[in-house]
């Protein structure tokens, strides 16, 4: 909406030749090979599990504290913010290429020291998390979707018939191009209602709680660029059927977000599907259905 272990002092040796630094209790950043600094988090016992957040331009606080460090029991989770968002620095010369965001996520690989993790992405962050995965198969143990896009045009049309549903409106996306102002003006109209929150819930204090927490001073560079770059907009469901990778694709009945059909053009090999009754922010409002997914796919 608006938009636990200490960890050493050490050097991740590897082709990344990322650089680690402790910087305050649970906290720690790492600097890219790029000398871009990036927050990350690593708390909790058992496979390392690599959590990528959504917006894009969001940041990883706000699905920890609101119930995704309940998965710590299990996993050992790593809390990251992408370059340009949260706690995390902007790159200085603008790099957002998806081949420097999936390396990034290779660096965070790299400092849990293991072979093999867990990938869970939410809402955009799916699309990070798949094409990590596809690019460095050898690396990923399972991959989560959850309420993930891999098609923000799809998404974005649906969240579009969700606010005419809501309004009675008859906004209309005539090609792609039209796609943005059309969702702008939509996205206002619901707005001037007080209804921008039933985007992501029918909850409105679930998402009071979260604005709560994203109205903390952060870093939201990568928001600015993400949608200008065409590469971040493509069709991935149409590379899915490619990754031979287990999947656990989470979504809910009522994420109006993503769109509670859009689940059903991936194409994963390998794929589980858990599909829980609830909106965006399944990992709050039902957390013992999404905890429990993720624990009898990991274990």
């Amino acid at each position: 909406m608006k938009n636990t272990l200490i960890l050493l002092t050490f050097i991740c040796t590897g082709s990344l030749n990322v650089f680690c630094q402790q910087i305050k209790n649970n906290d720690t950043t790492i600097l890219t090979s790029d000398s871009v600094a990036l927050y990350v988090k690593k708390a909790g016992k058992g496979t390392p599990c690599i959590f990528v957040h959504g917006g894009p331009g969001a940041w990883s606080r706000s699905f920890e504290a609101m119930g995704g460090n309940n998965l710590e029991r299990h996993l050992t989770m790593y809390y990251f913010d992408q370059r340009g968002c949260g706690r995390s620095q902007a790159a200085p010369n603008n790099d957002y290429s998806m081949d420097r965001m999936l390396a990034d996520i290779e660096s965070i690989r790299l400092l849990t020291g293991a072979e093999q993790v867990y990938i869970m992405g939410h809402s955009f962050g799916g699309i990070l998390a798949f094409k990590y995965a596809l690019k460095y198969p050898a690396h990923v143990r399972g991959l989560i979707m959850l309420n993930a896009t891999l098609y923000i045009y799809n998404s974005l049309l649906s969240q579009i018939q969700f606010i005419n549903l809501q309004l009675g409106t008859h906004f209309t996306v005539r090609d792609q191009d039209s796609l943005m102002s059309v969702f702008t003006a939509a996205k206002k109209a619901l707005n001037e209602k007080g209804l921008e929150y039933t985007m992501l819930s029918d909850n409105k204090a679930s998402i009071q709680k979260l604005d709560s927490i994203d109205s903390s001073p952060r870093n939201t560079a990568f928001a600015r660029y993400a949608f200008s770059n065409r590469v971040y907009l493509q069709d991935f469901t149409r590379e899915t059927a490619a990754l031979q990778t287990p999947v656990l694709v989470i979504g809910g009945t009522v994420d109006h977000n993503i769109g509670p059909e859009h689940y059903k053009l991936f194409k994963f090999p390998h794929q589980q599907v858990k599909i829980i009754p609830g909106g965006h922010v399944l990992y709050y409002e039902k957390n013992k259905e999404f905890t429990a997914a993720v624990w009898n796919f990991t274990r």
